[in-house]
């Protein structure tokens, strides 16, 4: 029977083909994820923390959806695959180190995409934008940035920390963009941040099971709303527009950043 370990959201399976760039994760290896005929597959989807308790690098303190979960995956070849899982060489590729490999081939690749298609980010705001939205929410009316380590903190975030602290590097960019639709006359900016607002409120009330104590829920079930915006975001990408997986959660960390995903700090002006 398939452990829920190992049962992939299809989203999931996108971002790590987007961000493999079609090489194997380990550092120096040029290996394809692709075969020749550009269509077999011949990648291994392995876990940084084991999916079973008797795999390699187990953590007994997490969940199967976090064992599923982007964050704790990478695409490797047949040859790296083999070798990372090998007990003889556990001590040699631990959590840590694999997911220095994550990070680092993420990046890189997210960078030579930016870079290839300089229009990526541009078209994942029109994504969001052209999102009809079924109720008439109140735009939140804080736009301004503040110290994102604190709201992290603030609001308990864990696993998404280190996808929040890396894509917090394009606020600069994607303010820059703003500006130039609000020169244009777009009202997308606004409309974009009230939609990712809306599927926020929508969404935390899925988690609040204490209404006296809203913070502390939110607090525990951070983490969650951020995935299930994500998902819901993730559901109007088309096969036409792959690509924009990759560019949707650099929005949502610059919409974090703007306050419109989870709480600010009580002592933030």
């Amino acid at each position: 029977m398939c452990k829920k370990a190992r049962q992939y959201k299809p989203s999931t399976i996108r971002r790590l083909d987007t961000l493999s760039g079609n090489r194997c994760y380990a550092p120096n290896c040029n290996k394809k994820l692709i075969a020749e005929d550009g269509k077999t597959i011949v990648s291994k989807i392995c876990h940084i923390e084991a999916a079973s308790k008797n795999g390699p690098r187990y953590n007994p303190n997490i969940t199967d959806d976090e064992r599923r979960a982007f964050e704790n995956l990478i695409l490797l070849c047949d040859e790296h695959h083999s070798i990372i899982d090998n007990p003889e060489n556990e001590k040699d590729y631990p959590v840590s180190l694999l997911q220095e490999w994550k990070k680092l081939h993420e990046s890189i690749t997210l960078e030579n995409k930016l870079i290839e298609n300089p229009s990526l980010l541009t078209q994942a705001i029109n994504i969001i934008a052209n999102i009809d939205l079924d109720e008439n929410i109140e735009q939140s009316e804080n736009t301004q940035a503040f110290e994102i380590d604190t709201k992290i903190s603030y609001n308990n975030i864990q696993k998404n920390k280190y996808l929040i602290e890396e894509y917090k590097v394009y606020y600069g960019k994607i303010d820059t963009l703003y500006d130039e639709l609000e020169k244009s006359g777009s009202f997308k900016k606004d409309k974009l941040l009230k939609i990712i607002r809306t599927y926020y409120l929508e969404i935390k009330g899925k988690y609040i099971d204490n209404p006296k104590n809203e913070l502390l829920s939110i607090q525990e079930s951070s983490d969650n709303i951020i995935d299930d915006i994500r998902e819901k975001l993730f559901t109007h990408i088309d096969s036409t527009n792959e690509d924009a997986i990759i560019a949707i959660p650099i929005i949502m960390t610059d919409a974090f950043m703007r306050c419109k995903i989870l709480e600010k700090p009580t002592n933030a002006s």
